[in-house]
Formats: C-alpha cells, structure tokens, sequence
C-alpha cells in the first residue's frame, strides 16, 4: 500500500480534536466548532498545493489543477459535520482519506488530465436543524420547502447562522459539465460488512426517507373512573400504528426497507391520566419506491383502522419526502474492477442512510465505497473503524480516481 497510513491516522485524530468535549464529538453544522475544524482542513489543503476556497453554502471546494484545466473535475469526499456527541469517524474518515489521497499523489508526483476536487459538504447531518445534507442539496439544487426558518433545539433559525458566514444558499449551485463524476467514502453504520468479512461495501442504491408527523387525539381521561370500553386512548391507537408499521417493513426485508417511529411523545404524561393525544414522528425508507409506497399506504390502512377502532382523530403531515437513487452501472464496475484488481474483498450493497452522494448523483455519475463499522455501530461515541480499513477504502478510492482523472504523468518509482 502506498498510502501513509500512520499521516492518515494522525490527520483523522487532530480533526477530532474539534468539537471533542469527551462525551462523543460535538461538531454541529454551523458552529464555532465546525467551522475552526473546517478552517484546520482548509490549511491542509492548502499545505499541499490546492487551491481553496468557500462556496456559498458553507462547502470546502479544494482544487488540484490538471494538465487540461478545461477538463470537468473528478471530485471526491463527505462532510465535517457531527450529530449530538457524535462518533469520530462518520464524515470526517471520508474527508481525511480523500486528503491523503492528494498527499499520496504528490509524493508520487503523479499528474492527472483532469483538476481533482475535495469537496467537504456542509450540515450533512439533520441533527441541528432537522433537514440534512443541506450543502449537496445546495450544490445540486434540490433544496426545497420554507429551509430558512428551520431552527435548532434553542431556537436558532438556520437563516441566522447562514447570515453570521455571510452564506447564500440559493448561489451555491453548480453547472454539470463542472463534474466528471463524484466518489464518496464513508463507514457503513451497520454490521453487514462485518458479519460478511468483506473489506469493502459498493453502494448500489441509496435509500431515502419519507416523514410524517402524527398527531393522534383521543380524550385524556381518569385512570380509574373510565371503563375500558369507553376509552379513547391516543396511546394505544399510536402502538397499533407503530406494530402495523413493523408488521408491513417486515414484509418488505428482501427490498430493505424499513420503518421507525423514532418520537413518540404521550400527553398528558401521568400515570393516573388515559393518554389524550400523542405525537408520533414515523421514518420509513428504501431503496424501492415500490416497496416504501406500501409501507406508507399500510401507515394510511393502519390510521383509518385506529380511528375506527378507538374513536380517534388523527392528522398526519407529511415532514420529507425524497427519492431513492439507484447509483450508475457504469462507476458501479468501475470500482468492482478496482477492488478485483486491488485484491480486496467486496459487497453490493444499498445504503440505508442518506448520503451526500445521493444528491451529487443529480449532478454527474456518483460512487459510494463502505467501509466495516465495528458492531455496525454509529451516531454514538462509540463508533470505530479500524485504520487498517480506512486505508484499504482510501487505495480503493486513490486507484479509482485515478482511473478517471487519466495519469498523464508518474515519477519513476
């Protein structure tokens, strides 16, 4: 291997140093914290002769001039951005692998056809404003619905924080003939690459989610009084919604398509009180827009039904609605080809989270490379990614990119 993992290990863990208060890594979108580990990349990039800049959305976009600097770029990366005392490794191994990428190159002092660019994408993540992969979808133009006035959990509007960086998100998108084509390198956040020992996920398709918020109204009640018959009770309404959606996504695994009701918010909240309204905020995902449509009529059957059943009113609203994207045959066996020559193990696999990559698909042919996650563990302190892996996922995306970019010129090794 002839990347430096030992720079690549020590890069990873000083862009850790931001945002790292001890309990897991806190590097929100927008922050003082992202935005100092933002600038320590941007000086690294620099450091090795790349030209660097912001653009309007917050995103890095540094540049490696090619030879033909009329040429589209080949560009590659993922983001800086952390959940609520996050893992180290989710986005940022993404960014340093495709650093020493450029690291590698230079020692080498290989020349490309093409200018190559690191892209490192703002608020990937929705933790603070509930809206993610905010500077792809910015790049790409697909930012949609009132984003501005989206706030955080203190009641900060997005709008604010894109003022505070002088930041436009409506100037930041970008003409497709600037892209050849877009590589991202990201951990799995699940256990399939483990439980395979496979060294290397290939993402075939990208799952996208669709959000609704129920509000399920009953008749809040005493405990004690009310006979079982007569109750309208929000609760049990929400867990036969809840059951009906595990029931249907369970019928759906062979399409990996899944469902979660990950709030569930009960009022009045006393124990001597038959819960009145209840607040479900429901996730259902695929890679199948077949498969996610009868999970989510299956919601609508399952409303009805608990309305019928209980005498309840229930409002649903719909929170986001995207499409799954099916990632392009052609840079699909391009990197089979890759990972066949470099002797690494691989898996086709979808990706059940959203990626920056699905919306950079929009713009140019996209790849996606996985990489195992221990325990498929992820969003959590916890998260680890051996560095062994990590290099292994960066040869893959070096050769790759090299293939594509056209070396024009190799120093004698």
């Amino acid at each position: 291997m002839d990347l430096d993992i030992k720079r690549l290990q020590t890069t990873l863990e000083q862009l850790n140093e931001y945002g790292n208060e001890g309990q897991g890594i806190n590097r929100l979108a927008y922050t003082e914290e992202e935005q100092e580990a933002k600038n320590f990349f941007m000086e690294l990039c620099k450091k090795e002769g790349m030209s660097v800049r912001l653009d309007t959305a917050g995103n890095i976009i540094a540049r490696r001039e090619g030879q033909d600097p009329s040429l589209p770029a080949v560009a590659f990366g993922s983001h800086i951005d952390t959940v609520y005392e996050g893992g180290k490794y989710d986005g940022a191994v993404g960014v340093v692998a495709a650093l020493e990428v450029i690291r590698s190159l230079n020692d080498k002092k290989i020349k490309t056809a093409h200018p190559l660019e690191i892209i490192s994408f703002a608020c990937e993540e929705s933790a603070r404003f509930g809206y993610s992969t905010i500077g792809s979808k910015a790049m790409t133009g697909l930012l949609s619905g009132d984003y501005e006035n989206l706030r955080d959990k203190d009641g900060v509007y997005l709008k604010e924080e894109l003022s505070k960086y002088s930041l436009n998100l409506e100037e930041a998108k970008r003409p497709k003939e600037e892209l050849e084509v877009f590589f991202e390198i990201h951990i799995e956040q699940g256990p399939a690459l483990e439980e395979t020992g496979k060294k290397i996920g290939i993402v075939t398709g990208i799952a996208a989610p669709t959000r609704f918020k129920l509000l399920v109204k009953g008749l809040a009640s005493h405990s004690g009084t009310t006979p079982m018959k007569y109750r309208k009770d929000a609760l049990l309404g929400a867990s036969e919604i809840a059951l009906a959606l595990e029931e249907q996504a369970m019928e759906e695994e062979q399409y990996d398509t899944v469902a979660t009701v990950g709030v569930c918010d009960v009022k009045p909240g006393a124990m001597n009180i038959v819960p009145g309204l209840v607040e479900m905020k429901v996730d259902i995902r695929g890679v199948s827009e077949e498969s996610k449509a009868r999970v989510i009529e299956k919601l609508q059957s399952a409303v009805e039904k608990a309305e019928a059943k209980r005498g309840l009113e229930i409002t649903s609203t719909v929170l986001a609605e995207e499409t799954p994207v099916q990632l392009e045959e052609r840079v699909i066996d391009s990197l089979k080809e890759t990972a066949d020559k470099l002797g690494h193990s691989y898996l086709l696999m979808p990706s059940g989270a959203g990626h920056d990559a699905m919306n950079m698909a929009h713009l140019c042919p996209t790849g996606m490379l996985f990489i195992p996650s221990k325990d498929g563990l992820s969003h959590n302190p916890q998260e680890y990614s051996s560095i062994e892996d990590i290099g292994i996922g960066a040869e893959l995306l070096e050769e790759e990119i090299m293939k594509w970019a056209k070396v024009v010129k190799e120093a004698e090794r």
